[in-house]
């Protein structure tokens, strides 16, 4: 009797002894002497799953899969249907089919398409030691007594078994770092811009009708604005206020959660030329703004503020901007100039009282240091 012979013996005498006396013990001392019977059966069942080490799954979840249908043979082992390593064997095998049945494919498959999948390769592997080439559908078909729509149907089911990773790498290269996505498609410039044209839509349907006609005519027509001022009945200045306030408002809007109430002006309300009235108080230049600073009046702001700082004698100088409505970058820009003067000729520089939707791009400029309530 040889090793392996041996040891079955003992272990179906270990099984034996086992099954007589468990129906006389308490639960505890079956769960004991179950439990010193599976440490016994486990090199068993770990040489049974090591048969199945080729096929890709860790050996550790075949173990496991094996020492399930092991406390399975415990639990149902019946001395007069035979050995207990008999069993043992039957049992274990079972749960490592269901292991690779159950647990091993990448995408569900229906048990069905499962096994006529296997049965096809098995055919296939026939067929091609026959023939000497590839098999056919239709003679694989021919072959199983099945149809070809099914041999088809399997054999697309079985690419399910392992489906390749996007992450892995791409064999034959040189460089490791190339995997299947690098080569499927490439990134979508549109897709990542969707958030923002969503939210521009939104935010465009907010504008007056012609605030929002004169943004199609600019910048989707490629109209002048000469011709769209021509269109309306406008001067061409108007034309330009009215699309650097949308365009600004646009701008603060598309920054925040909330965009601001839009405050445009109606048509034969348009804002007077910009405003400027200095006042000077012990050292203090407190220049008061009134009307919108934008490209048209932001020059006029700019020579004021430097003029200024040329030719007053005080230590600081306040800008004062609670009553102006709109500000765009040419206006961000004059009050940057003031500050640069003021901080060449030694002066304290602040900005004073400004209207939310001003603050916000004031703050988005960076300027929030210069800021006071």
């Amino acid at each position: 009797m040889d090793h392996n012979d041996a040891y079955r013996a003992m272990l179906d005498a270990a099984a034996l002894r086992y099954a007589e006396r468990a129906g006389h013990l308490s639960p505890s001392q079956r769960a004991a002497e179950a439990e010193e019977l599976a440490r016994l059966a486990l090199p068993f069942v770990h040489v049974l799953a090591r048969r199945y080490r080729e096929r890709g799954e860790p050996v550790e979840d075949l173990q496991q899969s094996g020492s399930l249908g092991l406390m399975l043979a415990i639990a149902r082992f019946d001395p007069g249907r035979g050995s207990f390593s008999a069993y043992l064997a039957a049992t274990v095998l079972g749960e490592l089919k269901r292991h690779f049945r159950d647990r091993t494919w990448g995408v569900h498959v229906p048990r069905q398409l499962q096994e006529l999948s296997q049965e096809v390769r098995q055919c296939a592997a026939t067929l091609r030691q026959r023939l000497a080439r590839e098999p056919s559908e239709a003679e694989l078909a021919r072959e199983m007594g099945a149809s070809v729509v099914d041999v088809r149907q399997a054999r697309q089911s079985s690419l399910g078994y392992r489906p390749a990773s996007y992450d892995a790498p791409l064999r034959g290269r040189d460089d490791s770092s190339v995997t299947l996505a690098d080569q499927m498609g490439k990134p979508d410039a549109q897709l990542e811009t969707v958030d923002e044209r969503v939210t521009l839509q939104r935010l465009l349907a907010q504008l007056p009708p012609r605030e929002r006609q004169i943004l199609t005519l600019r910048f989707y027509g490629n109209k002048t604005q000469s011709e769209i001022a021509q269109r309306y009945g406008i001067s061409q200045m108007h034309v330009s206020r009215l699309l650097t306030q949308t365009l600004s408002w646009l701008r603060v809007a598309m920054l925040t959660d909330e965009p601001p109430a839009w405050r445009g002006y109606q048509p034969g309300g348009w804002p007077p030329a910009l405003r400027l009235r200095g006042q000077l108080r012990d050292g203090v230049l407190r220049l008061r703004v009134e009307g919108e600073i934008d490209h048209d009046t932001a020059g006029q702001l700019r020579h004021t503020l430097l003029e200024s700082v040329g030719r007053v004698a005080a230590r600081r100088l306040e800008v004062d901007l609670s009553r102006v409505p709109l500000i765009d970058a040419a206006g961000v820009a004059a009050l940057l100039a003031g500050y640069e003067a003021s901080r060449a000729a030694g002066w304290t520089y602040r900005i004073l009282g400004s209207p939310p939707l001003v603050a916000r791009v004031l703050r988005l400029s960076g300027l929030a240091p210069l800021m006071r309530d």
